[in-house]
Parts: C-alpha cells; structure tokens; sequence
C-alpha cells in the first residue's frame, strides 16, 4: 500500500490547515461576518498579485477569471491578438472566437516562450489591436515566457496586456503594478493551495477604463459588477464562502513566508527536476522552462500513457501526461504550492522505479542524487 501524493500540475496538495477550514460547518453569505471574510482575503489577494487595485473573487474556475477578461475588454469585431504555444494559450484565441472578436493569433512552437519583439511588431502592424493575450506559464508544455518584457511593451500601446497566470501566480514572479500586467488572471487549485472552484482577476486602470466601454454580453461575469459589489464588501452572485474561508488560511500561509521565498523555493524544486532528468540522460521539454511545472519527455520505448498510470497504481504518485499533440509524449511535475524538498526526491524516485518497470534502462538513484545535490546547495 502506498500513500497517495499529488504532483500533477493543479489539482495540487490542499494543506491540511486549509483541509480543517472547509470542514467547518456552512454558514451564510450575507452576513458582516462573510463582508470582513471577504474583505480580508481580497487584502491578501492583493499582497499575491502584487497590486493595489482590488482582486475580484468569482466561483468558478479559472476559465471563468480567463472568460471574463475577454467579455468584458473585448467587444464584438475588435481585434485582440492571442498568443497561442499551447493548449491553454488555444483557449485565449477560442474564447475571443467565442464573444465575436477579431481574433489574431500568433502562433510560437510548442515548448517555447513567446518572442516580445514578435508582440512588438503584432502591436505595429494592426495598432487598433485593443488587448493582447499571453500565458505566463503554459501549463501543457511547462513553458514560462518573459511577462515583465511583454509588458513594457504592450503599456506604450493602448493595448490592454491579459496575462493567463494560473500556474504562475504564487509560484513565479509576477508583479501586477510594477510590470504593468493590466489584468492577470488564475484559480484556487494550483499554487493557491486549495480544491478547484474559484477564479481571481485584477484591473488596472487602463483595465477599468477599456472594461468601461466595452459592451459585454455576459450576465454572471460583468466586471462592473464584481467591482460594485466589492465596494460594498460583498459578491453580485453567490458566493463559495466555504472556498473562500479556506482561501483566507492559504493565503495567510502565503503571506507568512513571502512571495520572495516561495519564488526562489519553487525555482530550487524545479532545477532540481531538471538537473534528475539530465543525470538520467531524459530531456526536459522546454525551451524555457517554467519553474511551476516541469515536463520531461518520455525516453523511446516506453509508452508514454502508462507511464503516469504505472507511477499512479504501483506507487502513488499522481503526475500528469501530455496533452493535444503531446500526449504520450511527456510526464508533468508539479512544483507549486504545498511541497517541500523530499516531495521533489519522491517525484524523481517515482520516476526512476517506473520507466526500470516499463523496461527503461535506468541506473535507481542517479537522478535522486543529481536532485539531492541541488536541494542541499552541494
């Protein structure tokens, strides 16, 4: 019998802090008890996304926070340039197909980080572009792209800078105000520490201003709404106040840290997991690695779908595998939230026991080595 762990990339662990407070009994959402629940986790939102300006909370997951930037900034036949290297960057350009925008796409290959100066020249050549689309960190093929650069470009534009930042968000350095990332988005389930079910997003006044005139067709994601409602302390629509209540303790667990030290924490892990992968003659995926996530591609010979099943069943480590185009082609580790050093050791051990079954030629323990040795600074 193995212990479960899981390391996929979000779902993530929940701490068990975290767990207690959901166990808690139900209680009402209309209440000043829930209006200074509210008003607290908004506060340490704002400390997470590095800004100032009020971090709107909706239920549901973070497609709903991604759906909502483009709703509410895009209106029907603008244009609106979608950055697309994989299958959550697809999702940008699918949902301004989706609300009748002129959808421009850019296409940048799998595994790779987007060029800024690409961006540039986008911006140049259609300058009534009125918002871009980018992913931080594109958790189908681990890849991190360079946000604060896309951002100094994009704020000499009129522009509005969306950035999917839902595995980068509590894992990576992003920095709302500083950099200028008009609106970034994520969800509760990844570096967030907590079950799937909420969506968060911010705008900045460039934000505001586009949302402003912007004629949205949606109903329960109208921005104006959210911005109104927390104003008054309070949500336009029920609220998960069990989510969020559990929310208020991951972000404390955050805040107690830092940001700082979680970053450079998160950045440790994965060079870890990519110094394993090289000891053991694997190759990481990426390009531009993310420090979120790691994807390593699975060695010829092995069947690259049981290899996440065969560390799930005969060992209990839950990862993820590839995704579209890269399915069976690589195995995902996640670096966010609640791990440590040894869940980083478990996942390369996991790893090591699971190719030798499926008939890789693995020497057991080299890659745990190559990890350990980063972990202790050797």
């Amino acid at each position: 019998m193995y212990k479960k762990r899981l390391y996929a990339p979000g779902p993530t662990e929940v701490p068990p802090e975290v767990l207690l407070e959901l166990a808690r009994p139900v209680t009402h959402h209309r209440t000043a008890e829930f209006r200074s629940l509210l008003g607290e986790v908004t506060e340490l939102l704002k400390y997470v996304f590095q800004t100032s300006r009020d971090v709107y909370t909706i239920t549901g997951s973070g497609s709903a926070a991604m759906e909502a930037s483009v709703v509410n900034v895009v209106g029907a036949g603008e244009k609106m340039l979608a950055v697309v290297g994989g299958k959550f960057g697809e999702r940008w350009s699918e949902l301004g197909k989706a609300v009748g925008a002129e959808v421009i796409t850019m296409d940048v290959p799998w595994g790779t980080a987007a060029d800024p100066q690409q961006i540039a020249d986008a911006l140049k050549k259609h300058p009534d572009i009125v918002a871009v689309y980018v992913t931080h960190s594109e958790t189908s093929t681990a890849t991190a792209i360079d946000l604060k650069a896309i951002a100094g470009i994009v704020g000499k534009t009129p522009a509005v800078l969306v950035a999917d930042c839902i595995t980068s968000i509590g894992a990576l350095e992003m920095r709302m105000d500083d950099w200028g990332v008009d609106i970034p988005v994520t969800g509760s389930q990844k570096a967030l520490m907590l079950p799937p079910g909420l969506a968060m997003l911010a705008c900045s006044e460039k934000a505001a201003t586009k949302i402003a005139k912007t004629k949205n067709t949606s109903y329960y994601l109208k921005i104006p709404a959210y911005a109104k409602n927390l104003a008054k302390g309070d949500t336009p629509y029920t609220p998960a106040n069990t989510l969020i209540l559990a929310l208020k303790t991951a972000l404390g667990m955050i805040r107690a840290q830092g940001l700082e030290s979680i970053w450079a924490e998160t950045s440790l892990r994965a060079r870890a997991m990519r110094e394993a992968a090289q000891a053991l003659s694997l190759t990481v995926y990426s390009r531009n690695p993310s420090d979120s996530v790691t994807a390593i591609c699975v060695p010829d010979g092995v069947d690259g779908e049981a290899l996440p099943k065969k560390l799930a069943k005969d060992y209990g480590l839950r990862i993820a595998g590839g995704q579209s185009q890269l399915k069976g082609k690589i195995v995902r580790f996640s670096h966010m939230g609640y791990v440590d050093n040894f869940d980083t050791l478990a996942q390369v051990a996991g790893l090591e026991m699971a190719l030798r079954d499926l008939g890789a030629k693995v020497e057991i323990g080299r890659g745990v080595a190559a990890a350990q040795k980063v972990l202790a600074g050797a």
